[in-house]
């Protein structure tokens, strides 16, 4: 079966689905998962992610076709609108990984051998930078930014959305660049 076809049958069961057929919902999700399955890890390859965070981009695929199943033109193809989820929820996973570089230890054994007052003294700094800031964009900013907790892993400690972590976490930063900004201004 071309791919033309595949997408036409997919339209067909998921107008179904949308329509409340159960049975149709489980075959489209069943056709149409090895298909994402490929879609993630040829563009995790050409982006240079892990091949382990196919599966997980997969998984979010799935998650969002169900939520947002009513959101698909039912008069338009199927394929654009699920490639759309697959590059969406690949860029997610993407900015969370952010840019991880293997570098072998022998390169940089030389460089490991940091000075630790340079150290205390950048320590002091940061904890001086946070402590002017208010709860929670302290602990949302000491967790992700100085701890490198994911922003999910302090949503659910936090008892907040990821949403909201976000939006705390890039309100902090600004407050704190203005900080810095001023005090460096003061120093001169």
């Amino acid at each position: 079966m071309n791919y033309s076809a595949r997408e036409k049958e997919w339209a067909v069961l998921m107008r179904a689905a949308v329509d409340g057929d159960a049975q149709a919902y489980h075959r489209f999700l069943s056709t149409v998962t090895p298909h994402l399955r490929a879609m993630a890890r040829s563009r995790c390859d050409q982006f240079g992610a892990p091949a382990s965070e196919a599966e997980d981009v997969v998984q979010e695929v799935l998650l969002t076709m169900h939520l947002k199943r009513g959101t698909w033109d039912t008069s338009r193809p199927i394929g654009p609108w699920i490639s759309t989820i697959v590059r969406n929820k690949l860029i997610d996973s993407l900015r969370r990984r952010g840019r991880h570089i293997s570098v072998p230890i022998d390169d940089v054994i030389d460089i490991l051998e940091a000075d630790a007052q340079t150290d205390a003294l950048d320590r002091l700094d940061v904890d001086h930078m946070l402590q002017q800031l208010k709860d929670p964009q302290r602990t949302i900013v000491r967790s992700i930014s100085v701890e490198g907790t994911s922003v999910r892993e302090t949503a659910d400690r936090l008892k907040m959305t990821e949403g909201a972590v976000r939006v705390a976490l890039h309100r902090a930063l600004k407050a704190l660049a203005a900080l810095y900004r001023s005090e460096t201004s003061e120093n001169r």
